[in-house]
């Protein structure tokens, strides 16, 4: 293997287990700390917890989103954008890995209409029109009580792995490709939070 590749390779993992490392004990990721500090816009979790209900196991989180410059060029022109929140629920094992048992996650579509001046927000089939960008980014910026999962025992030790993130991988291919080491499209936050007892 050349030693080039190798040692990217070898960066980008420490870089990884960094982020692991973070997500595990609580600590803010680089990207946050970056935007907390005054840095360029980006997405940053404020708020996330879950509770027993009748309904099940409920997830409420709070982001907070701001789109670069770059982002938004790209919608006035024309560029719907996806933005993806992911939870995954885990029950924990001592002797083997953790299980995966329920992954749910939710879509939407962003797009300005340059017609009507409005902002399109399409999510599970169905799709609404808002006056500002503003209006459009505060439905995703927050959600209360979403049912991920039937009740879970009280028994075994239960966690989530939340997710909020925009996905590059639904821009048209020739943006894709040059969006290499650009941050300003790396809008991205992961946090993983146990299950609280209860009924």
């Amino acid at each position: 293997m050349p030693l080039l590749r190798r040692r990217d390779l070898l960066q980008r993992s420490a870089s990884a287990l960094l982020t692991a490392a973070l997500t595990l004990t609580g600590l803010p990721s680089l990207a946050q700390a970056q935007t907390s500090s005054g840095g360029h816009p980006g997405i940053e979790l404020t708020q996330l917890s879950t509770e027993r209900g009748d309904d099940g196991l409920l997830l409420s989180y709070t982001v907070r989103l701001e789109l670069s410059k770059d982002v938004e060029d790209a919608l006035y022109k024309g560029v719907a954008v996806v933005f993806v929140a992911e939870a995954e629920l885990f029950k924990s094992r001592w002797y083997w890995y953790d299980k995966p048992k329920v992954r749910i996650v939710r879509r939407w579509r962003l797009a300005y209409q340059p017609l009507t001046r409005h902002w399109r927000l399409s999510f599970d089939g169905l799709s609404r029109s808002y006056n500002s960008l503003n209006e459009a980014l505060g439905v995703m910026r927050r959600s209360s009580q979403w049912r991920i999962s039937d009740n879970v025992s009280g028994e075994d030790d239960h966690y989530v792995v939340f997710s909020f993130r925009l996905d590059t991988d639904e821009l048209p291919r020739p943006m894709q490709i040059g969006l290499g080491g650009q941050n300003d499209w790396n809008l991205a936050v992961q946090r993983r939070i146990a299950v609280t007892q209860g009924r």
